[in-house]
């Protein structure tokens, strides 16, 4: 089992040092969510809670995901770093296909982003994406890309994007795995059909596993049963070694927490993170590993 630190909600200051101290304790990876903007009176209702109400504050702090990742990695030697998740159709293929080559270049292979179709029209809308054909054109994206990483001379004409042969470099240091992240049977088949992975939400247990099961099934009817396939999983329910265990044991392969919020609930000071970071690993990652 792998353990990936999220550090969803923390202060940017803090994000660098914590990757150092989760470098130094032996986790595996560190993660951070994605937002452009929030707007002060979404629209849009957040699809993850009953009320439809957003699970952070306002002015809750966002970094850059990428240009996060890169101060992270120059200043860690092991500590490979994912996204939960990047909103890929609010973006450009070509921009973000860069960025992920270089970050992997740079690092010696360290980023495996999950990816997910978003849910906030109202951000999309600013950006000037269009929301309604997010999912089709996140498909394209996601072949667009592959094809630019081989840093050979490529050429696509899709739907959406249409270009003659070009190349683009540096290329990865390695294949550069797309997790894929969502609750919707879309996203699941998303997932069988084009990805390396799945990224679930904070959610039971019981339900990761069925949708773990659902996944297979359709990576059998697509033919991909073969593959390599990654589960990174936030239960809700289990956060013990014996647990994540059992986890691992029936396909799940990362394991995201954030330790302080079992130790000192709702801190944001640095030194209280720290602690957590180095305690988790000898409690529960030296034990579950």
């Amino acid at each position: 089992m792998k353990f990936v630190l999220s550090l969803f909600m923390t202060p940017t200051p803090n994000m660098v040092p914590l990757a150092v101290a989760a470098d130094q304790a032996g986790w595996s990876m560190a993660t951070l969510s994605d937002h452009v903007v929030n707007v002060e009176t979404p629209e849009t209702p957040y699809p993850y809670t009953p009320d439809g109400k957003r699970r952070w504050p306002e002015f809750t702090e966002f970094p850059d995901q990428f240009v996060m990742i890169a101060a992270m990695a120059a200043v860690t030697k092991r500590l490979a770093f994912t996204t939960n998740a990047f909103v890929l159709p609010m973006r450009d293929p070509f921009s973000v296909a860069k960025s992920l080559a270089t970050l992997s270049a740079l690092s010696g292979g360290r980023i495996s982003p999950s990816i997910g179709v978003g849910w906030s029209r109202d951000e999309f809308d600013i950006l000037g994406r269009d929301f309604s054909n997010r999912g089709k054109r996140c498909d394209e994206m996601i072949e667009v890309m592959r094809l630019l990483w081989s840093g050979e001379y490529v050429e696509y004409h899709g739907r959406f994007y249409s270009f003659a042969r070009l190349e683009m470099n540096p290329k990865p240091a390695k294949p550069i795995p797309l997790w894929i992240g969502g609750m919707s049977d879309a996203a699941h088949r998303r997932a069988a059909r084009l990805g390396d992975g799945w990224l679930s939400d904070w959610q039971p247990s019981a339900e990761i596993l069925a949708t773990v099961e659902k996944i297979r099934g359709y990576r059998r009817e697509y033919g991909r049963e073969q593959l390599p396939f990654d589960v990174m999983a936030t239960p809700a329910d289990v956060f013990d070694p014996a647990g994540y265990r059992r986890l691992e044991t029936a396909g799940i392969t990362h394991i995201i927490a954030q330790p302080w919020q079992i130790y000192y609930p709702g801190t944001t000071d640095l030194a209280k993170q720290l602690e957590s970071v180095r305690r988790f690993a000898d409690e529960v990652i030296a034990h579950a590993s």
